[in-house]
């Protein structure tokens, strides 16, 4: 049985449609001084339940709607959760750089989960993948490259090379390069402060190529911005960008506009804001295929890693 909370419902729908299921009944509210209300208005005792509720933003709301109803699975007697959070918000605070007092929020939420009932977490693209060791039950972590590259080729690029737009993210481009047998760049930044970022140089050459910039996550789009104009300064003839998850924060949608990045691919992890929607630079894809195959996958015991090799 699957099902929703308020912050992915369409994805939801399109997965359900998908596993060729009807999405199950529950009532995802307020009370009136701002608690989550749950009730689960169809038995689900002995029911191997799944539930999607990405956790971006109203990050607080949505997290807490889903550790409510797990806790209202659990009391329904349901045999298994696996709680699918296509994005896991707090995730980028996963260490304590230099001994720095700060908190290791990803741990947080991972205890927040455990301790509530769910059994098993299925996500798509984590930030890190160390926030898997954080979890005392199983984790899934499901990649949204291969959405990516299908619509990649499907373009038709003409000289194309991928770009890591940073250091961290050279691992993921170059799985996505190999995949569509091109060359990799690399860009060589260094971060002043959060959601700041400064182009260094380039490593390969862009003259005359079609750049793709791959990454997990479109926050402010600062670093992508600011790559996409390092490259167009370096003679790269076009610039695309190619991201899982369109978090789309503070000034993203105007800084997108303002940059020379031709364009903005995205997956619907998280649902785009009205302003989003209305950006002709950026355009959607569809994550829903991968996510249920994993669920159903999930459901009859099958192995998820065979999914991408």
């Amino acid at each position: 049985m699957v099902f929703t909370g308020n912050a992915n419902p369409d994805l939801a729908r399109r997965i359900v449609r998908q596993l060729h299921i009807p999405l199950g009944d529950a009532s995802v509210g307020k009370f009136s001084d701002g608690e989550i209300m749950i009730e689960i208005n169809e038995n689900v005792r002995g029911k191997d339940v799944f539930l999607i509720q990405p956790t971006c933003a109203p990050t607080n709301d949505n997290l807490m709607e889903l550790v409510v109803m797990a806790d209202a699975f659990r009391r329904s007697s349901a045999t298994r959760i696996t709680a699918v959070i296509p994005y896991f918000g707090y995730a980028r605070q996963d260490r304590r750089p230099r001994s720095a007092r700060v908190a290791i929020s990803a741990k947080v939420v991972a205890d927040m989960l455990t301790v509530v009932g769910i059994d098993r977490v299925l996500t798509v693209d984590l930030h890190a993948d160390q926030i898997q060791g954080f979890f005392d039950i199983p984790v899934d972590n499901i990649y949204g490259s291969p959405v990516l590259v299908d619509d990649i080729e499907d373009q038709r690029f003409e000289n194309l090379m991928i770009v890591s737009p940073d250091i961290g993210g050279v691992v993921r481009a170059r799985a996505v390069a190999k995949s569509l047998g091109v060359d990799l760049a690399i860009i060589d930044k260094r971060r002043e402060k959060a959601n700041h970022s400064e182009v260094m140089h380039i490593i390969g050459d862009v003259e005359g190529r079609t750049c793709i910039l791959v990454d997990d996550m479109v926050d402010t789009a600062g670093t992508l911005c600011h790559a996409a104009k390092a490259l167009k300064e370096h003679g790269a003839s076009k610039v695309f960008a190619y991201a899982t998850h369109a978090v789309l924060s503070g000034r993203a949608i105007e800084n997108i506009e303002k940059s020379v990045l031709d364009e903005l691919v995205v997956t619907n992890t998280i649902p785009l804001s009205a302003a989003a929607q209305s950006c002709s630079r950026i355009r959607q894809l569809d994550i829903a295929p991968v996510v249920a195959e994993a669920v159903r996958r999930i459901s009859n015991e099958e192995s998820i890693s065979a999914m991408f090799r």
